[in-house]
């Protein structure tokens, strides 16, 4: 049985609730008009699914959600608790509080255009809808570059999002790629137990200096300037680098942060670079990011010649080839902050796009 809306949002996390909470403050009705869809098994988008280790002390910040401070649901003494914990709790009484019409779990398969309407394909139904807020960011889709020889080797290959613990390497050599926090911070507690090598295809930039407003803006400016121009996101970590913390001090002091260009090629007993140089290791850790989950939306061809999709609006969420499709978590608000932001901003274009 088809279900008609006015918007559908696809994911609650922290794009998709912030998009629902101005969806209600600019007059629609939870239910009646619009829905959030979630395909996981509880509140916390991907933050339930983070690596134990990772807590509040460690974690690269937890942005507010728009009316509801995060350390009004804490208690004291968080440092040591694990962020895979403590944001699901947050995001859980946030969608209580404001009565947020999550349904889960439930996964959107497809996006079809219907002419007036698009047709949200779930296995519970199919729900028309007038527009379309993609929150999905980026944690169902991990990344790792294609290298030759990958089926070769005989030890063991994981990406970021299927790392728990430090503890399971011991005794084995571990070769960490990549460059970007996460990169450093499972380096970091990797090599504290066993040894590492370092990994990267572009020199690590690091930043002795605070991160200040300034670096943030002008960050996320040169990540819109391309999403506007149709080309795909580039990373915001590429831009500001990578922030010199205690742990990453101690770390350069240790020689951890030793890092060594990509290799060329993975071997049976472990990899292989362009001067003939070889590693021997027991694991390959790729920590090389994510790409956003967008395939639901190749029925709409939103995608140019480039890859990238061509965005507009006051914050680069509204689709330029399709106004009535708004990503949040795309491009410059794929940050905890940005998305914040750009819900509101799509909640009111959206919304003011349907009163036509």
């Amino acid at each position: 049985m088809d279900t008609d809306l006015e918007v559908v949002v696809i994911g609650a996390g922290q794009a998709g609730l912030s998009t629902a909470y101005h969806l209600r403050r600019f007059g629609l009705a939870p239910e009646r008009e619009f829905v959030v869809l979630d395909h996981a098994p509880g509140p916390g988008g991907a933050w339930q699914f983070r690596w134990p280790s990772l807590t509040l002390r460690t974690v690269n910040g937890v942005h507010d959600l728009p009316g509801m401070p995060f350390a009004d649901t804490l208690g004291p003494d968080t440092d040591t608790v694990r962020a895979a914990d403590a944001v699901p709790h947050y995001y859980g009484l946030y969608e209580k509080r404001f009565e947020l019409p999550v349904h889960r779990p439930t996964h959107a398969t497809v996006v079809c255009d219907r002419g007036e309407r698009l047709a949200v394909e779930t296995p519970d139904g199919t729900y028309l809808t007038r527009g379309l807020v993609n929150a999905t960011g980026t944690w169902e889709r991990p990344f790792v570059p294609a290298v030759t020889g990958a089926e070769q080797f005989t030890g063991r290959q994981l990406h970021t999002r299927d790392y728990r613990s430090a503890r399971e390497f011991e005794g084995q050599h571990v070769i960490v790629v990549g460059g970007g926090i996460s990169a450093v911070q499972l380096l970091d507690e990797i090599s504290c137990v066993t040894t590492t090598t370092w990994v990267t295809r572009r020199e690590p930039q690091f930043r002795e200096e605070p991160f200040t407003p300034e670096i943030g803006r002008a960050a996320v400016a040169l990540v819109e300037d391309r999403v506007r121009r149709g080309l795909p996101p580039g990373s915001v970590v590429s831009v500001t680098g990578l922030p010199v913390t205690p742990a990453i001090r101690a770390a350069r002091e240790r020689g951890v942060l030793d890092r060594l260009p990509m290799f060329a090629e993975i071997t049976g007993p472990g990899v292989r670079w362009p001067d003939g140089s070889e590693q021997r290791a027991d694991v390959i850790l790729w920590c090389t990011g994510f790409r956003s989950s967008l395939d639901r939306l190749a029925p709409l061809r939103l995608r140019g010649p480039g890859g990238g999709i061509t965005m507009t609006g006051r914050l680069a969420t509204q689709v330029a080839a399709d106004p009535r499709v708004h990503l949040v978590g795309y491009g410059p608000s794929a940050s905890t902050i940005g998305a914040n932001r750009a819900g509101r901003a799509a909640a009111r274009e959206l919304t003011q796009y349907l009163k036509g």
